[in-house]
């Protein structure tokens, strides 16, 4: 499997009892479908996985491959703290045919690089799909390093992809020089650019749950025209809201923003909190502004 283009980790709407809401989150995927995303990410970070049920996240899963079909690539977070746990998710999505599986590290547990790579590999046996690695030592407490890399490669062919979200440029160095095999994502927003410069043929984002043309512009003005001029006016125009989203709220950023877009996203489970209303003015305010700006840049009618 070839990741390219923009991958979109959604979100997972609940309704008023915070109970998931099949119906909303089917509307979420189609509005995604609809905007021609590369394909789609379920039981990422975004998805709140972590505030979810076993239960809950092998049905989110089914369903949303009930939804999407062949329509999109799908893909399956098997993020969890025990390595056992992240087992009977890849099982999972090999039950309903995902198309790949998000592979990250253990978080709390601080694995040593052989510990980590054992992780990522008893994963890779129960699924036996194509794997995006997750690298996110901001949640996770630990960064695949070299070590890693080398001995996840040499065991298995499905190690195709990995979403980079250190925000370490260094870490992108040693990956486009060192583990050519291994496509790189960005994973870090407003680092898109660099990652673009640096061969990275696909981009994570969250924001693209709710402005995905904007992130799809961008994507395509780097990758297919290769025009970064563009691509920088582009960044540029979409930096106030990278901003934003980075201010604490990430999560309930994704979701406001999606209630902007007209979707039904609900709240958050605890112990996250939704925006208050100045915060959600503000937001209104950098989103309509980056949605007339980046039409004007690739030529749409403001």
């Amino acid at each position: 499997m070839k990741f390219e283009g923009i991958y979109t980790p959604a979100i997972t709407p609940l309704n008023t009892n915070g109970e998931i809401d099949n119906t909303a989150f089917a509307e979420v995927l189609e509005s995604l479908i609809e905007a021609k995303v590369h394909g789609i990410i379920i039981g990422g970070s975004t998805g709140e996985y972590y505030a979810h049920t076993p239960a809950e996240r092998l049905a989110l899963a089914a369903f949303a491959k009930d939804v999407i079909g062949t329509r999109v690539p799908l893909i399956v977070g098997t993020g969890a703290v025990r390595t056992e746990e992240s087992v009977e998710y890849a099982k999972g999505a090999k039950s309903i045919q995902a198309d790949a599986i998000l592979v990250g590290s253990p978080p709390y547990a601080l694995p040593t690089e052989q510990e980590n790579a054992a992780h990522a590999l008893a994963i890779d046996k129960a699924a036996d799909l194509p794997i995006m690695l997750y690298n996110y030592p901001g949640r996770m407490g630990v960064s695949m390093g070299r070590e890693f890399f080398r001995t996840v490669s040499a065991a298995s062919r499905n190690v195709v992809a990995i979403k980079e979200s250190s925000g370490q440029m260094a870490q992108l160095h040693m990956l486009a020089t060192e583990f050519r095999n291994i496509e790189i994502s960005c994973g870090w927003d407003d680092q898109a650019l660099e990652f673009f410069a640096w061969g990275a043929r696909s981009w994570v984002c969250a924001g693209s749950n709710f402005i995905p043309r904007e992130h799809v512009a961008l994507y395509e003005a780097c990758v297919i025209e290769k025009n970064f001029d563009k691509g920088r006016r582009i960044m540029a125009a979409m930096m106030p809201l990278m901003d934003f989203l980075e201010g604490g709220k990430f999560v309930q950023s994704i979701k406001y923003g999606c209630e902007i877009a007209g979707l039904r996203a609900g709240g958050v489970r605890a112990p996250l909190q939704g925006l208050d209303e100045d915060e959600k003015e503000r937001m209104q305010a950098v989103v309509g502004k980056l949605k007339h700006d980046v039409s004007v840049i690739v030529g749409e009618k403001a």
